[in-house]
């Protein structure tokens, strides 16, 4: 991969250059556009309240835009350039010149469509005399527009009216004129106008109104009244349907869960099953009639309303276990009267579906590999829409390169995961309304993992938990029960000593050990809202082993709680996962993580169990060290230790990334990770063998920031939407191992020497993004 550097970078440096010399190509009397500039009341003394902000939006509506840039360089333009006017139909100079853009031209700027463009969202801000001229401005052979906004005094609310009280609908909507979005005092924004008129529509769908429409309010606007005010009369108009003036209620609710247009004569012909209020029309018997209950908000003869609406359609889409869901309200006897039928269509997913994945590996820590997966998915298995999930897995690793070429390890995994969509919690009845399904999760998973002629790990684990999304934005998942039994086995009791002399670490790692415990986790995040400029993610994880089976387990004569005969570990662990990305144009975006991480063991336990220790250094983490072999502290794995699996009790990283897209699915990146892992107390080592200590690896408030480990590097991502490619290349530029005073490394960075490259370019292929 690092003879990929040579060409990567003649091939930036051709877009560099080919983008700075954007004119050239354009023909005599054409002119590059380079944007707009707004300049507003600039014959006038005064200043308008956000005058940078309004600036800001005017500019971004002005049309067409310039050819996209970033830090000032039009790169698409320079592919344009770069791939030249082509001499065949097809071919790769046709290719790279569609992932460019031709030249935006001056002579394309409509100033008047712009002006009037600007005038109205001016007006529509409640700049109600506002006015908008635009003029070009051509300079050698570039361009730009500029527009001279008098906005004049900017509009206040003075009075706002509601419908006079005369009938159940006015009434509605004066009852709920508390939560009114236009108030006396307001600026004029007509985006609250048509906001309001959404307001009250809802107020009214909440209340049977089935047929009304925003578009039957209208905001009248009194300007004439003086003083830069305006009174505001809100009224239903006149030309208003009979049908939108008066609430409806459910009649009959019929539900058709094997629903399919080519059984639908015959379903309609079938004498329903009578369940509570529904009518389900099923010679099949797919689903439990009581399944109905949890997924079905509507009951017969209450008032339509628009929460049990999406609530109910909510609910039949999450709970994962229909293809397609439709809810159809139809009136009754021709509007006739005030009465609708619910119809409720429901097409069931296949039983039964069989899936394969086949994955490569490039791990940083020098391992390639592959795995095959195969998963059986089995749907409504007890008629409730519960799922069973059941997976095999297997998968080898060798090392390509290190002090211990051609290692190999195999990789073994059966996994069973039962899925109810409902809460099934003992001597409790949980009545939820919320959109989202709650669900109980069981699973039982076995692993195995064979080190070659080295060891064999096996680990068993059991959870029972419970997962419920509060909304759209937070997740809860609590595990009350989570068993884990972890045991390995040698070729002999040689190969065993040897092991534990050359890496003492790996002795708790390896020992067999009960792990019995609860988790909870917390998930928050609005990343779903692609038009907010900032977005953010936190995950929030607790987990504990052996508090409570500790007080009740016999002790063994080495004073350690035993079940079965093995020990059992006994923690508290803590981790929260920050993340902000922050959009500063459509095609750059600004990533940051931090993630913290504190393990506190007792009792029994020296330090965390491995499987739950943290660790640095990888694709995901620092990218500038190799996987799990950064920390603990100042210490440093030797060269010749067999494994560099270094876990910590603590752990602070950093992360900031600069993303930008370069051409079509093609994005970059520019980052720099920094962070560390520590013991919570000095790793001594054994008595009497003071070679097994690790010196520095000790947490220490005072010295925590002078101990990280920082690295920074550039990125190349594949970004298809449905899956993402990523190839990264980084280098340290702080190793916190060295002594104090040479740990920065800037000096030493040397592209052009072979062996700098091999000791500390490090290269990390993904999928997905690293956070």
């Amino acid at each position: 991969m690092r003879q990929l550097i040579r060409p990567i970078l003649f091939v930036l440096a051709c877009l560099v250059w080919a983008a700075c010399s954007s004119t050239k190509s354009l023909k005599p009397g054409q002119h590059l556009y380079t944007g707009a500039e707004v300049k507003i009341n600039p014959d006038s003394s005064g200043k308008i309240d956000d005058e940078k902000q309004v600036k800001k939006d005017l500019e971004s509506k002005t049309r067409p835009r310039p050819n996209s840039s970033i830090l000032g360089i039009r790169y698409k333009l320079g592919i344009y350039n770069l791939a030249g006017e082509p001499k065949k139909p097809k071919g790769f100079r046709n290719w790279l010149r569609r992932q460019g853009e031709p030249p935006v031209l001056v002579s394309e700027v409509k100033l008047k469509y712009n002006n009037d463009v600007l005038t109205s969202y001016l007006i529509s801000e409640g700049y109600l005399q506002a006015s908008v001229t635009g003029d070009t401005i051509v300079k050698d052979k570039k361009g730009k527009a500029v527009y001279t906004a008098e906005t004049g005094n900017r509009y206040k609310i003075n009075k706002v009216t509601f419908p006079p009280d005369t009938g159940v609908l006015t009434k509605i909507i004066n009852q709920n004129k508390n939560k009114t979005l236009i108030k006396a005092g307001d600026y004029y924004d007509l985006d609250n106008y048509k906001n309001e008129r959404i307001r009250i529509d809802n107020d009214l769908k909440e209340q049977g109104y089935f047929y009304f429409s925003p578009d039957y309010l209208i905001m009248q606007v009194d300007s004439t009244i003086g003083k830069n005010l305006v009174n505001v009369n809100i009224k239903v108009k006149d030309i208003t349907p009979d049908a939108a003036l008066k609430p409806y209620s459910i009649r009959d609710i019929n539900i058709y869960p094997s629903y399919s247009l080519r059984r639908d004569t015959l379903l309609r012909k079938l004498k329903p099953l009578e369940y509570h209020d529904f009518s389900i029309y099923d010679d099949r018997n797919t689903f439990k009639p009581r399944l109905f209950d949890r997924l079905v908000f509507f009951q017969k003869g209450e008032h339509y309303n628009r929460k049990d609406h999406n609530q109910s359609l909510n609910r039949m889409v999450n709970i994962g276990a229909f293809r397609d869901v439709r809810a159809e309200f139809l009136p009754v006897d021709s509007f006739k009267n005030n009465q609708l039928d619910l119809n409720i269509y429901l097409t069931p997913l296949k039983k039964n579906s069989l899936s394969f994945s086949v994955t490569g590996t490039s791990k940083s820590n020098n391992f390639v590999g592959s795995e095959l997966k195969v998963t059986q998915t089995t749907r409504n298995l007890f008629r409730g829409a519960e799922q069973l999930d059941v997976s095999v897995s297997g998968g080898f690793e060798t090392q390509v390169r290190g002090t211990s070429l051609g290692r190999n390890s195999l990789s073994f995994t059966a996994e069973g995961k039962l899925t109810f969509p409902r809460l099934i919690v003992p001597f409790y009845k949980p009545n939820s309304t919320n959109a989202f399904i709650p669900k109980t999760i069981t699973s039982l998973s076995y692993q195995m993992l064979n080190r070659g002629s080295e060891y064999t790990l096996h680990a068993i684990k059991g959870e029972y938990g419970y997962n419920f999304k509060e909304n759209q934005y937070k997740e809860h998942n609590l595990n009350p029960i989570s068993i884990s039994y972890v045991s390995t086995s040698f070729p002999s009791d040689t190969t065993r000593e040897r092991i534990f002399t050359q890496n003492p670490l790996l002795r708790n790692t390896l020992e067999n050990q009960f792990i019995i415990g609860s988790n909870y986790n917390f998930t928050y995040t609005n990343q779903m809202e692609t038009n907010r400029r900032n977005n953010v993610y936190f995950y929030g994880g607790l987990e504990t082993g052996g508090n409570v089976w500790g007080l009740f387990t016999p002790t063994n004569d080495k004073g350690q709680k035993t079940l079965f005969n093995t020990p059992l570990t006994q923690f508290i662990r803590a981790e929260a996962d920050l993340r902000d990305f922050y959009k500063i144009n459509r095609n750059l975006v600004w990533a940051n993580r931090l993630n913290l991480g504190y393990g506190y063991a007792y009792g029994n336990s020296s330090s965390l169990p491995f499987v739950r220790q943290f660790f640095a250094g990888g694709s995901n983490d620092i990218r500038a060290f190799p996987a799990r072999t950064l920390g603990p502290g100042t210490y440093k794995v030797p060269d010749t230790a067999l494994f560099a699996d270094q876990g910590g009790d603590i752990k602070l990283m950093l992360n900031s990334e600069l993303r930008f897209k370069i051409v079509s699915v093609l994005y970059g990146a520019l980052f720099v990770d920094a962070g560390n892992i520590w013991l919570r107390k000095e790793d001594v080592g054994e008595p009497g063998k003071p070679e097994t200590a690790r010196l520095g690896s000790g947490f220490k408030l005072k010295n925590a920031f002078n101990e990280l480990a920082v690295g920074t590097g550039a990125g190349l991502r594949v970004d298809a939407t449905i899956f993402v490619v990523r190839l990264d290349v980084a280098f340290p530029v702080r190793k916190p191992y060295l002594p104090e005073g040479q740990r920065w490394v800037f000096d030493d960075i040397a592209f052009g020497n072979k062996d700098w490259r091999r000791q500390n370019l490090i290269f990390n292929i993904g999928i997905g993004y690293p956070f």
